[in-house]
């Protein structure tokens, strides 16, 4: 078992960024892909992008990519999202998700078994 807790979040201007961090705990860390998702007001919840168990693997939705970059760094239980030239529609609450045993990165989140609380995003226009 894993517990996530996301960091980072915050207000900014567009065209700005922003790092947001998942903090995982559990020894088994290094076993799990973890994947971001958000979500809007009145919207569901969506897949930004996901990193595999070494980091060398990363997948990204087409609205967030060339923006977002995922890292991970296995000897801090810590996997990072960083957001350059933001938009006001990436506005959202950001979830860190995991999901054992590496593979194929999901965009499922039903894929997903563990989830952190989230972090609140807000570009302003």
């Amino acid at each position: 078992q894993v517990q996530l807790v996301e960091s980072g979040g915050g207000l900014v201007q567009a065209g700005g960024s922003l790092r947001v961090s998942c903090a995982a705990s559990g020894r088994s860390f290094i076993w799990y892909n973890i994947g971001w998702f958000r979500q809007a007001p009145g919207k569901e919840r969506e897949f930004a992008g996901a990193i595999g168990l070494s980091g060398t693997s990363t997948y990204y939705a087409d609205s967030v990519k060339g923006r977002f970059t995922i890292s991970r760094d296995n000897a801090k239980n810590t996997v990072y999202l960083q957001m350059n030239s933001l938009k006001p529609e990436d506005t959202a609450v950001y979830y860190c998700a995991a999901r054992p045993g590496g593979g194929t990165l999901r965009t499922d989140p039903d894929q997903y078994d563990y989830w952190g609380q989230g972090t609140q995003v807000t570009v302003s226009s």
